[in-house]
This record gives C-alpha cells, structure tokens and sequence, in this order.
C-alpha cells in the first residue's frame, strides 16, 4: 500500500513541474517555439506508447522489478534533464522520465487487482488521491524553489528526482515477492483488445475525459483573462481548480464500486460538464469562478475511468491488458485537445466554437461511459450468454 502511494506521487512530477517553468526554460536552454511544443506533446506520446507495452514487459520481468525500474528510470531523467544545458539532452531525458511514469500509468491498477481485488474501490481511491497530491504538489511547489535558489530552475526540477528515491524503496523490499508471471501467452493483451467494444468504450471515455483535462489545463488561464480577471486570479483559480481533484478523488472511486452498474455516476459528472461549460459561455464572466467549479467536479470522470478499468475485468492479466489499451488510446485522443481549441480559437476570435466542441465532447464521453459503466467483463466478451445480449439491447435502447 506504501509502495502505491509513493509511485502515485510521482508519477505527474516530470510533466507539472514543467509548465510553471516554461518560459525560463526556454530562455535558459535556447529552446524554439517547436522546442517547447514538443516538451509539451511529450507526455501524451510517452504515456501512449510505453504504456501499451507495459503488459508485455511486466510478463517478462515482472510486476515488481518493472514498477522499481519505472521509478529509477524517472529518477534518472529528472537528475539528467536538470543537469544539462542543451535543449535536445533536455528533451530526450525528459521523454525517459516520462517512460517511467507512464510505466507505473498502467502497472498500478494491474497491481490494485492483484494484491486488493477485494478492495479496488479503496485502494483506488488511494491511489487518484496520491496521484492528485503529486499532481498538484509539483506544480505548486516548483517556482517557490526555483526563487528560493535565485532564480535555478536546475534545481527547481531536479528536487522531484529525490521523491522517485524515496518511493523506490519499498519496491527494493517487496522484490522478494514478485507475483508468479504468466508467460502462456493465453491471456488478454492490449493487441487482442481491437476488436471488443467494451475495451474501445472505456479507451474513448478514457481519452475524453482526459482531453477535457488538457484543455482546461491549458487553457482555462486564457479563458479566465480574456473574461476580464487579472493574471494573478487566473491564476489562484486555477489553482483551485487542479486542488479541487484531491477531495474529488477521495470519493468518487469508493462511491463507483458501491455499485454493480456506475451509469448513473457517468450521467451525473456529464451533468456537472455541461452546467459548467454552459455557465462559462453565455453566464456573466464575473461569475465565471462558480462555472469552473462545477467543471472541476465532471473532473471526477479521471478517477471514474481508472476505477473502471478494475470493475470491468476479473483478473489482474486482463486489468493490465485494457488498463494499457485504454490508457494509450486514450491518450493518443486527449492529446488532438489542446490544439484543436487552438486553432477554433484562432480561427474565430472567440471562445464559442471551442465550447461548443467541447459539449460534443461530452456528449461522446456519455455515450461510451454509459457502455464502459453497465454491468459487464471484458472476460465474458465473445461468449456472451442470453441475459448479456439482453443487457446490451436494453443499452442501445437507453443510449
């Protein structure tokens, strides 16, 4: 339990330690304008590419002494990354620290199943909290060292690499009770996951959810300005806004497994989306600090999707083969977000067509989630029997 939390705090440092530091880092490391579109792309490449391996390597070397060597890999590339002053070293040990957590993206939840699978709701809740903290922490904490050091961003980011340290070392002891690995090759695998709807569900509510996070992440400052607040209240309501996902993620996951079915969950934080975007749209700006709240609540949809991952298969092979294929395309989607919002924004001068393609958005998240939160294992997908096929008739009905 220890082990989980540790590795769940680092796992957002690499890439929130980044941004509050950006323009300093691209002053300091003669950095271009691709140069930094590139540092800011690399996490959504990180996480979609290595996590779909992570199964394969995990049957391989293990469970265990993988998660230990995700997190001596993100060490390394934080030590590295802050110790160097050429742009390229940077960007290369910036993509190793990602490997690391993208690594431990899809190998927690497997280990949830595993090592809880009585208590996946709890020790889920665990976990997005952790994730939360770690999330919020590096990117709060990160230009309060680098001003305490004088202005040294090196070693502004190079602090986070003591943590990776620090939640290593419960994985050095638990090696010597590495979980028998399944080299059969029978069981699920994020290739074989192609063709099963429920495994695409969960992906596309995955990968909406998370859009909708890169988006408000990126962009919800600008909004906030552009609607007459100051830089500093941009700021402090953002703050809030990453904040609100601590106790978000305290209820959200144990709240999901008191059900067999979390439609009604999926409706409700879609509910939450809307009002908060329609309030952000035609309310007046004045108010527009209430309209994020209400969006950071729908924000509970992330600990939902990784509760989902556990709820919808039986064992822990299955777990890590659709926690590696949800999380990689979903990431691959999330990551068009950002830019998307860009370019509508550029195009029209206003924030209109972005809100507006951020409802359909929405809109899809509801229709996947309300399938990925029905009663149903990806285990007994092709060899469905009677009551199933009814459920799904009832689905599309509902739909």
């Amino acid at each position: 339990m220890l082990g989980i939390v540790l590795a769940a705090l680092n796992l957002r440092t690499a890439v929130t330690s980044v941004g509050p530091l950006l323009d300093q880092l691209a002053a300091g490391l003669g950095m271009s304008s691709v140069g930094t579109g590139l540092l800011t792309t690399l996490p959504v490449l990180a996480f979609a590419t290595v996590g779909a391996i992570t199964p394969s390597l995990s049957r391989k070397i293990g469970e265990h002494r993988l998660l230990l060597l995700a997190l001596i890999t993100l060490g390394v590339g934080l030590v590295v990354r802050a110790s160097v002053d050429s742009a390229p070293v940077f960007l290369v040990s910036s993509a190793v620290a990602l490997s690391g957590g993208a690594v431990g993206n899809v190998l927690i939840p497997t280990l949830i199943k595993r090592h809880f699978p009585a208590r996946a709701g709890v020790m889920t809740t665990v976990y997005t909290t952790a994730l939360a903290v770690g999330t919020m922490l590096a990117a709060s904490a990160t230009v309060p060292i680098e001003r305490a050091t004088d202005g040294n961003w090196h070693i502004a980011l190079g602090v986070w690499a003591a943590l990776a340290v620090v939640a290593a070392i419960p994985w050095l002891a638990l090696l010597r009770s590495e979980p028998e690995r399944d080299s059969s090759g029978t069981e699920a695998s994020p290739a074989r996951l192609v063709r099963s709807k429920l495994a695409w569900a969960v992906a596309v509510y995955f990968g909406t959810q998370s859009m909708i996070a890169y988006i408000m992440f990126g962009w919800l400052a600008k909004i906030l300005t552009d609607g007459g607040y100051t830089t500093s209240q941009a700021g402090m309501i953002l703050g809030v806004f990453t904040a609100l996902s601590i106790p978000v993620s305290l209820v959200l996951p144990s709240l999901a497994t008191r059900f067999r079915d979390q439609r009604p969950v999926v409706a409700g934080l879609v509910g939450f989306y809307v009002v908060g975007f329609l309030g952000l749209w035609f309310a007046p700006s004045s108010t527009a600090w209430v309209w994020v709240l209400f969006v950071g609540i729908g924000m509970g949809s992330f600990p939902l999707a990784l509760t989902m991952l556990a709820l919808r298969t039986r064992t822990a092979a299955a777990t890590a083969a659709l926690s590696a294929f949800g999380q990689s395309v979903g990431y691959l989607i999330a990551g068009a977000g950002p830019l998307l919002v860009g370019v509508l924004y550029q195009a029209t001068g206003g924030w209109q067509m972005p809100y507006l393609m951020m409802l359909v958005v929405v809109g899809v998240q509801l229709v996947t989630g309300w399938y990925a939160g029905g009663n149903r294992f990806l285990e007994d997908e092709g060899a469905r029997r009677p009551a199933q096929a009814e459920q799904d008739r009832t689905d599309k009905i509902a739909v």
